[in-house]
């Protein structure tokens, strides 16, 4: 049964604008983006409707998309397809996609979740395209703020396999699996957009 009303996430109007600005270079001659874990649908509407060239396909557990398609159904944008259910330890969509974007899921995931996003994700994506991931990161396996080592421990408290995941081990997991870190962004509110890259060969 599909929500009465569409759910809203502050956070996600928020963060927009600069996860817009740090996106719009990386996208400019991308056709297909695969957004994983799209939640409220938020992101995939204000995305699309100013990236007009591309489409974008939102994906995420079953229990999420009736939210998500009160966004697009009300957005009514040509370039939103209905959303896909993906559970990265499960099937994955077939692809290909030329970019893949993820906003505020690696610290909901715990490690073995983590690693299978790094797995699925050159299975989907052409050579060369980018995945930017945004979110709280530790460096060097520190907190980077208070704020920050607050919310972990709120996370952990909740479910104690999640918690913000190193930015260090990111990179090396994404470099075994073809998708080396090439980009990290700053962004407001101490979190990052991370961006891996699939190798071309």
């Amino acid at each position: 049964m599909q929500p009465c009303h569409k759910p809203f996430s502050q956070a996600c109007d928020e963060n927009q604008e600069p996860i817009f600005e740090a996106l719009q270079p990386l996208l400019a001659g991308v056709s297909r983006v695969l957004e994983i874990g799209s939640g409220t649908g938020q992101h995939a509407v204000a995305f699309a409707a100013r990236l007009g060239h591309l489409v974008w396909q939102t994906s995420d557990l079953s229990a999420n998309l009736p939210g998500v398609r009160l966004w697009l159904a009300e957005a009514a944008l040509p370039n939103l397809p209905e959303p896909l259910e993906l559970d990265v330890t499960g099937t994955w969509p077939s692809g290909p996609y030329d970019a893949a974007f993820s906003a505020n899921t690696a610290h909901i995931m715990g490690e073995a979740e983590v690693a299978a996003l790094f797995a699925g994700l050159p299975r989907v994506l052409t050579p060369g395209a980018p995945f930017a991931l945004y979110g709280p990161f530790n460096e060097g396996g520190r907190y980077t703020s208070e704020s920050n080592a607050r919310f972990d421990v709120w996370l952990r408290s909740r479910d104690p396999a999640s918690g913000i995941k190193d930015r260090e081990a990111l990179a090396a997991l994404g470099d075994a699996k073809g998708l080396p870190l090439v980009e990290d962004h700053p962004m407001p509110c101490n979190n990052r957009l991370l961006v891996f890259r699939r190798r071309a060969a």
